[in-house]
């Protein structure tokens, strides 16, 4: 840091109303720290600065800090003011704007009226209990003549080393510490450390505190004090120490002579004439350099200091100000709007549910570059998760959903998937590789509050090798009648119901999934549009029974359409019912006349007529179970598809996606407002904590507002 004389006063002017609008609480502003014992002469220091005394047992800069600001102004006046601390309430704060004066023309007693009181303080200097005994709040004394030049140091308590009865306990001890490290820390500030020149300086904390602070002395000015005191023989030392030869500080070192005890008492002494009688006839502090000992000095060279510092620091605290202010107004956004009234928790709940619904609509239309929302949790994108679900149980239900592998006309132990309802083309025999088993739920990680209506997980098995007209004619043996030539119709009935038992757990497995997909979009998207963890918790609080009866719902609905499609009579009216049997015994026939074929040029492939009757024997009940097989791999694959479309169509899409109760349409503005007005309270109303987080935003924001204008204004 360089020093390069006073500066802009401006700037100096734009820095000070910085510290008195309370930006100081939010934003590290430059400023010079004045620290050290209480024994360390320091009120004398600052009343040399001051140019006038403070009034004696007052305990005025020793239970607080004190901002002491110097402005040219035509006429000679003295302000006091309290700065309160971020802690500070609306009426702590006012009361201190009330007890702000201006116009004084001295520090005597009555310029700080029960400043002890108003900061809540215990009125006299002994340690109570009652009330705090040292206070985070700032005392600003603002001088102001045609004499001063612009100048402001903030003075911190002196540190206190050990309790003293009735006056200090461990805890203020600790308290001070704290408060005076708090200041120490700030990075932009310069620290001047006062220090007796009659101790050794090696036993002085403060100066360990600033090493430790501040290992490279890059911002540490060095005032020493009360060198009459020092003893014969050892002001060589000290001497080594001001000039630099021992512990050098790049600010480096000063020193003053205060006035002793009896000398301040004694109206007749000038302070201004005492010390430069002594720096200039006492040695060896006469040969000390003219700019480095006195108070007129110390003055001049603290302007220098602070006048670099600011015009260093400068464009950082503009971009901290308003970094720090677009922050704290994103904080209380995001904290929602005002809600301390019945009307205003309504409006609340209304707009969260709106947007609510604003990102349901996005999301099953895909729509997610529409907002940021999808781009920070993919639990919102919801369509592509559960479009991929249906795929999967597409595919789980076609290689899995049989009990029994359907077997091909050409040859009885070949495995093929059922003929699909919708494909009329031939399809060729194919041979697949099947998984041994699967899982009919993907989604192992379901929320506690809906784990107990949902389908346990499950692991099923391919189907089993068994052949498929053993079981049949297993099944035509022992369900028989006495029909001719025939079999009844409850034998297709009950060979369909067992050829897709696996469907339950296979749809039920996937209607859970999508219910677990829901339920993860739901609460991404309360977390997405409500930032507030109390409302978000009573939310869900309120809806979870309604949510989860509605889910309910779904799962019945697949239950019913799974005991429509597996119990009761086989029905339907699809064609492709009709042309895929007549396609299995078209195939049946034609691999039976392949064998007694031949070519004819004329006429092509030909089979003569005994062969027709005599190619494949077989009994009445062996055609019978064929012809049942036949029918069951029809009707299996008709109803297959028709059991799909009917689990996408009404369970997912219509109780769970679009239909008018789904669970994605629940939170609405009409769901709000049928609350009533205790409901909408507990919801809606705020904590004491979030009531407090947002007066503290409020405070920050006010504060910083008007730093930012002042730093625009001027």
């Amino acid at each position: 840091m360089e020093l390069h004389g006073l500066g802009d006063p401006l700037m100096l002017e734009r820095i000070d109303r910085l510290f008195a609008c309370g930006a100081g609480e939010h934003v590290d502003l430059p400023q010079i720290v004045v620290v050290g014992d209480q024994s360390s002469g320091k009120s004398s220091v600052l009343e040399g600065l001051v140019e006038m005394a403070f009034p004696r047992d007052s305990g005025l800069c020793t239970r607080f800090a004190t901002q002491i600001v110097f402005k040219r102004s035509k006429e000679e006046r003295i302000a006091v003011s309290i700065i309160g601390d971020r802690n500070s309430t609306q009426e702590q704060r006012a009361e201190m704007e009330a007890w702000s004066k201006e116009g004084l023309q001295s520090l005597d007693g009555d310029a700080f009226p029960n400043v002890h009181q108003v900061m809540g303080l215990d009125p006299s200097d002994a340690a109570s209990g009652s009330k705090q005994t040292f206070s985070s709040h700032v005392l600003r004394l603002e001088i102001a003549g045609p004499q001063q030049e612009h100048l402001s140091v903030i003075d911190v308590p002196g540190i206190v080393r050990i309790p003293t009865p009735g006056l200090t306990t461990k805890s203020d001890v600790a308290l001070v510490k704290g408060m005076v490290l708090g200041y120490m820390e700030n990075p932009p500030s310069v620290m001047l450390t006062v220090i007796p020149a009659n101790v050794d300086i090696a036993t002085q904390e403060i100066i360990d505190f600033a090493a430790e602070l501040d290992p490279a002395g890059d911002r540490t000015l060095g005032v020493l004090t009360k060198p009459d005191l020092v003893d014969p023989g050892t002001e060589p030392r000290v001497v080594d120490l001001i000039e630099g030869r021992t512990r050098p500080m790049k600010l480096g070192w000063h020193v003053v002579r205060n006035p002793g005890q009896q000398q301040i008492s004694d109206p007749s002494i000038n302070r201004h004439e005492l010390e430069l009688n002594f720096f200039r006839n006492k040695s060896p502090w006469n040969d000390i350099a003219e700019d480095q000992v006195g108070i007129k000095s110390l003055r001049s060279r603290l302007k220098d200091v602070l006048s670099a510092l600011v015009r260093w620091e400068f464009p950082r605290v503009k971009q901290e100000i308003e970094k720090k202010l677009k922050a704290a107004q994103m904080s209380l956004g995001d904290m929602g709007p005002e809600r301390s009234s019945p009307h205003l928790q309504g409006i609340y709940l209304t707009d969260l549910a709106s947007r609510f619904q604003r990102l349901v609509s996005l999301s099953l239309d895909a729509k997610y570059g529409a907002d940021r929302a999808f781009d920070k949790d993919p639990s919102l994108r919801m369509a592509p998760a559960i479009a991929a679900r249906f795929t999967s149980f597409s595919d789980d239900i076609g290689q899995y959903g049989q009990e029994f592998a359907f077997s091909s006309p050409d040859d009885p132990g070949l495995i093929l998937e059922p003929t699909l309802a919708g494909d009329p083309q031939e399809q060729a025999p194919a041979i697949q590789i099947i998984e041994p088993k699967i899982d009919v739920r993907k989604l192992h990680d379901a929320p506690l509050e809906i784990d107990d209506l949902l389908h346990p997980s499950e692991q099923l098995s391919s189907s089993s090798s068994e052949h498929i007209e053993t079981w049949l004619r297993q099944v035509y043996d022992t369900s028989r009648g006495f029909e001719l030539g025939t079999f009844g119709g409850h034998i297709l009935a009950t060979t369909m119901k067992r050829q897709s038992s696996k469907w339950t757990s296979i749809s039920l497995g996937y209607i859970s999934d999508v219910v677990v997909l829901l339920h993860r979009f739901i609460s991404a998207a309360f977390s997405a549009v409500c930032h507030d963890a109390d409302v978000m918790s009573a939310l869900v609080n309120a809806m979870t029974e309604k949510l989860t009866q509605r889910y309910r719902t779904t799962l019945d609905q697949v239950r019913f359409i799974l005991e429509v499609e597996r119990g009761g009579m086989p029905l339907t009216m699809n064609h492709y019912f009709s042309e895929h049997l007549d396609e299995c015994r078209q195939k049946r026939m034609l691999e039976a006349m392949s064998n007694v074929s031949f070519s004819d040029c004329k006429h092509g492939t030909v089979v003569r007529l005994q062969d027709v009757v005599q190619t494949h024997p077989m009994s009445n009940a062996d055609h019978i179970v064929k012809d049942i097989h036949d029918i069951l791999q029809a009707y299996y694959g008709v109803t297959l598809e028709r059991f799909k479309d009917n689990v996408l169509k009404q369970a997912t899409d219509y109780f769970l996606l679009s239909g008018p109760d789904t669970p994605l349409n629940l939170f609405s503005p009409t769901f709000v407002s049928a609350l009533t007005p205790d409901e909408v309270e507990h919801i809606a109303g705020e904590a004491l904590k979030v009531k407090r987080q947002k007066a503290q935003l409020g405070k920050e924001i006010t504060s910083l507002s008007e730093a930012k204008a002042i730093l625009i204004r001027g």
